[in-house]
């Protein structure tokens, strides 16, 4: 029933999907954290320039920024991150980037809200004994928003999971890009696509329950 798959590294595929979830977790995190920096900052150009990116990046469709990563940043500018002589190396590299880029607008609202939940009085007890906004912002304030957001940002992170299928598109060989390949290969629609739906299960459910322990067990207490 099964001996089709033989021919197919369905592992290796939906290790990619691991790799790019994981990778552009950890980019879309710092830059998330760096906007919503930006946009409870006291500086206006910064808030402006948060406000903006966020506004305009997320509602752009994920399809058309993964894209632009391959004929704008790669053909159009030559952007190669170490990769010109590997097809395969940039396309994962340019995913990850893009992906990192549209991710870290949810990432940046979520903890926003966070920082929204830190009573106002903390902060100004903390500039009122000389601390300035960045010690403030990362000593005070992003440790407690962090701790709010774990929930939130589970599903952000379980977004991002079913989001690197868009990578197909620009050739990265991930798990729907090799589900495509083999339902127009192979007369076995319906059971192909159950193995890769419930591969997907597999990768996001576990992620789900255990960041929503965490989320209750690092609650922070009002």
């Amino acid at each position: 029933m099964f001996d089709f798959l033989e021919g197919y590294d369905v592992l290796g595929a939906f290790w990619t999907t691991v790799q790019l979830t994981l990778l552009s977790a950890v980019g879309s995190l710092v830059w998330g954290t760096i906007l919503a920096g930006m946009r409870v900052s006291p500086v206006p150009l910064m808030r402006g320039f948060g406000t903006a990116y966020v506004n305009i990046v997320r509602n752009i469709p994920l399809t058309v920024i993964i894209v632009f990563t391959s004929l704008g940043l790669a053909d159009v500018f030559g952007v190669t991150l170490g990769a010109a002589d590997d097809f395969a190396a940039l396309s994962f590299r340019l995913a990850v980037l893009g992906l990192s880029a549209y991710t870290a607008t949810f990432v940046c609202e979520a903890l926003r809200s966070g920082i929204n939940t830190v009573p106002v009085g903390q902060a100004e007890a903390a500039r009122a004994i000389g601390l300035s906004f960045t010690q403030v912002l990362t000593l005070i304030v992003l440790p407690q928003a962090f701790r709010t957001v774990i929930g939130p940002m589970a599903n952000v992170l379980i977004a991002l999971t079913k989001n690197t299928t868009v990578a197909a598109a620009i050739g990265v060989a991930e798990a729907s890009l090799l589900m495509k390949e083999m339902i127009e290969n192979e007369a076995q629609l319906l059971l192909i696509a159950t193995i890769f739906a419930l591969g997907f299960v597999v990768l996001t459910l576990p992620t789900g329950l255990l960041l929503g322990w965490l989320s209750k067990r690092l609650a922070v207490k009002r």
